[in-house]
């Protein structure tokens, strides 16, 4: 595997759900059912280098664009396992291979656990912070997992919200401020 860090002070971005967008720091919804490169259980962040690229990752296979609360991140991120860098260096294991799979067809029509399952065990068993890959819904695009119990030792993911517009989770019924 290679690594790669991303500049501190690096922007991301991600389209959330309505339902999500009052936390967008997060990654309980994709603890839920699980994702590419996290099963369930396991919260993790999917961002993506560029706008479009973040949009086109939330449209995925829909001809419309569902209603979203875009936001960009400023982050801090070492670690990262580069599978852009997927064909250099030391051979990878042979499993990273298989990352392009359809992971949700695996998962939920087939009752396989997907590959890339595997790979995101491999990668938190090193301790490593997440995974950047190459978006497969908009051709040069980069996304980056991040696995949120690994933002630690000076990895930092902080949403850009400087006039407090993103809603607040609303408890019990209350009045948000």
């Amino acid at each position: 595997m290679i690594l790669h860090d991303l500049s501190p002070g690096a922007t991301l971005f991600r389209a959330h759900t309505p339902r999500w967008a009052s936390q967008p720091l997060s990654g309980a919804g994709a603890a839920l059912k699980g994702g590419r490169f996290n099963r369930e259980g396991t919260e993790a962040l999917y961002l993506s280098l560029d706008e479009m690229t973040a949009l086109r990752e939330y449209q995925q296979t829909s001809s419309f664009l569902p209603p979203c609360t875009i936001c960009s991140y400023t982050v801090t991120l070492r670690h990262l396992v580069d599978l852009r860098q997927l064909r250099q260096g030391e051979p990878w294991d042979e499993l990273w291979h298989d990352w392009r799979e359809d992971w949700r067809h695996l998962k939920f029509d087939l009752h396989i656990e997907p590959p890339t399952w595997v790979l995101a065990d491999m990668v938190l068993a090193h301790g490593y912070t997440g995974i950047l890959f190459p978006s497969q819904v908009n051709d040069g695009g980069t996304n980056v997992v991040v696995y949120v119990d690994q933002l630690k030792n000076g990895n930092t993911v902080e949403v850009n919200d400087p006039d407090g517009r993103l809603l607040r989770p609303v408890l019990h019924g209350s009045i948000p401020p």
